[in-house]
């Protein structure tokens, strides 16, 4: 699967456009890392525990995105773009999202 975050795609025509395809996860935060987090606010630096939880969120929104694509026919997604969000102070979620096309190499 092709992913690109531009609208198209060089070198390839765009032979179908199959419309928005998203993954999406929602993870919660742990006891843990939620109590790290609130000890290292008070001095500052990366929040190596959440840094994991988002990254690993991302990877599995875009392992999602693309299964909405393959389902679709698509074997490329264009304009893909990250949305974040957090509910209540307990919880993230990370949508993967972009146009699913069937693309040929020129």
């Amino acid at each position: 699967m092709i992913i690109v975050t531009t609208n198209d795609l060089p070198g390839y025509s765009i032979d179908e456009v199959f419309g928005e395809v998203f993954g999406l996860t929602v993870r919660s935060r742990n006891v843990g890392s939620t109590f790290g987090a609130s000890m290292k606010s008070l001095v500052g630096g990366e929040l190596k525990g959440m840094t994991k939880m988002l990254a690993s969120s991302r990877d599995d929104a875009v392992a999602r995105l693309i299964e909405a694509a393959e389902a679709k026919g698509a074997n490329a997604i264009l304009a893909m773009r990250f949305d974040n969000s957090e509910y209540a102070g307990m919880a993230n979620e990370v949508c993967a999202y972009g146009t699913a096309v069937r693309a040929t190499k020129r």
